[in-house]
């Protein structure tokens, strides 16, 4: 007999599961012990800290053709890592808009890593997980229960996935079918200046050109100008331009403004035109128990986005997108070949599939980890934990309104808050770079970690509390050292403009 080749498939019988089992099983728990002290430990650690010029020999190695073992990799994650992460975890970080995860969201998430299911579709027990959790937020949020929903990556996907419903629904012609130019008329949507980018990219890749998107000036609180936004409707009509969307912001990502949402609809409803809501992280206001009424009006939107990764504290990644009228979802994303055929007995199942309803087939089993957490912990605590951030932001206000050396940039209308160091008597350009300065002192120098904007030209200093391990003093600690540091770097600057 021909001795066979070491190639062949006789012989090439592997596989990924451990030949130790146990030495799997005392690795994952010395893992778990390891991320708990390091989450239990947040305060006592820097809050940031850059790469360091050491790490680029793992970061540049080449692809490893021989296994370096299991041991080796989790060493190099907790040598190169684990020390150096972007820093939302601790109670100091209000940078950006980012949620902190919680310890047992992260167990789900391992739960969920280890089932490795497909939640596209088909008879199983997480297609009900995600269908339950978003039949709540349906009832939160205070859509009908026959709306339709998903569960998606982030805010992003959620509003492209709204936008091409929106458009979809509102064409006068079939889209899906003849494509943008079917009809010939050019679609038209319109928000505020202050909308997030997230938007303008999915009006691109809609195909619609960020020509199409009306930016409609906001007032003193940086809301949307109703009156400018029916004028700009009224003048794209009487252009032979085709309306056919207001996206509303509920929580401005410059500020945290919430546009006057009873407004925007009576504006969709008089125009018959698409109103979709970008709640990435203000749509949760609606659970807070002293706050909801800054989001009264949002239950009239067609569609809505929100993070549940930002403001419910969700391990990322995780969004949701509901929408209002559910055939029309659907009839925008649904496609079935043959070999994706549904069926009354068997996997496949007869279910309407939740790929039906957004871009992607190959769904993770995300809703996993909301499911768990808020089965846990009770939606009511999520709530106060919102209000309580709230509540925290003003405390900051009157901080900073109390002390002659520091400035609040815009109103306050829910969770962000922006200031500068102000001691008067200096140039506009002078404050800036003095405020750019101080921003990254307090970044470097382990104080806190807040990030920046421009409102109007103006360098903010930018907090944006969604922070459930924040503290009180925490503010306390940030108002004296801005305090402190601006002060001396005021003094530096100064000095170096007298040397010129």
């Amino acid at each position: 007999m021909e001795e066979q080749n070491s190639h062949t498939p006789a012989t090439m019988q592997e596989t990924l599961d451990p030949e130790d089992w146990d030495a799997l099983r005392a690795l994952g728990y010395r893992m778990i012990d390891d991320m708990l002290a390091h989450i239990e430990t947040l305060r006592e650690r820097p809050i940031w800290h850059p790469v360091p010029d050491e790490s680029d020999a793992v970061f540049n190695a080449p692809v490893p053709l021989q296994p370096e073992g299991m041991e080796k990799a989790y060493a190099d994650f907790k040598q190169h890592v684990l020390p150096y992460p972007v820093g939302n975890l601790h109670p100091r970080f209000w940078g950006w808009v980012m949620g902190n995860g919680t310890p047992f969201a992260a167990y789900s998430d391992f739960l969920a890593a280890a089932l490795n299911t497909n939640v596209g579709g088909m008879h199983q027990s997480a297609y009900w997980v995600e269908v339950q959790v978003l039949n709540w937020f349906k009832e939160l949020l205070g859509f009908p229960q026959s709306a339709s929903g998903l569960l998606v990556s982030g805010c992003s996907i959620a509003n492209l996935t709204a936008l091409a419903v929106a458009r979809n629904a509102q064409a006068t012609w079939d889209l899906r079918k003849k494509g943008l130019t079917g009809a010939g008329r050019r679609l038209t949507l319109y928000t505020s200046n202050q909308v997030h980018s997230s938007i303008q990219r999915a009006v691109e890749l809609l195909g619609l050109g960020s020509v199409a998107l009306r930016l409609i000036d906001t007032d003193s609180s940086f809301r949307m100008d109703v009156v400018k936004l029916k004028l700009a409707i009224k003048s794209d009509i009487a252009t032979g331009y085709q309306p056919f969307c207001i996206i509303g912001n509920v929580g401005t990502v410059n500020t945290g403004a919430v546009d006057d949402l009873h407004a925007l609809a009576d504006v969709a409803q008089e125009f018959k035109l698409w109103l979709h809501l970008d709640g990435a992280f203000g749509a949760l206001v609606k659970l807070a128990p002293d706050a909801h009424h800054l989001v009264d009006g949002m239950e009239r939107a067609d569609s809505i986005a929100f993070d549940l990764h930002k403001w419910l504290h969700m391990p990322y990644d995780v969004g949701c997108v509901l929408v209002r009228d559910a055939a029309a979802h659907r009839a925008t994303f649904a496609l079935t070949p043959d070999y994706l055929q549904r069926d009354e007995r068997g996997i496949a199942g007869k279910y309407p599939w939740l790929s039906d309803y957004g871009l992607q087939l190959s769904r993770g089993f995300r809703v996993l980890k909301v499911w768990m957490t808020i089965k846990a912990e009770g939606i009511d605590k999520f709530g106060r934990l919102i209000q309580q951030n709230i509540d925290q932001a003003r405390y900051l206000v009157a901080l900073i309104m109390q002390h002659p050396d520091l400035e609040l940039l815009a109103p306050v209308a829910m969770n962000i808050v922006c200031f500068r160091y102000n001691p008067g008597g200096m140039t506009e350009v002078s404050l800036n770079k003095i405020n750019d300065r101080l921003l990254y002192q307090l970044q470097q120098d382990d104080v806190a970690a807040p990030s920046s904007t421009r409102l109007d030209g103006t360098y903010a200093l930018r907090v944006a509390i969604t922070n459930h391990r924040s503290r009180i003093e925490d503010f306390d600690l940030l108002v004296a050292e801005t305090v402190k540091r601006g002060t001396a770097i005021a003094q530096t600057i100064t000095q170096e403009r007298r040397k010129l």
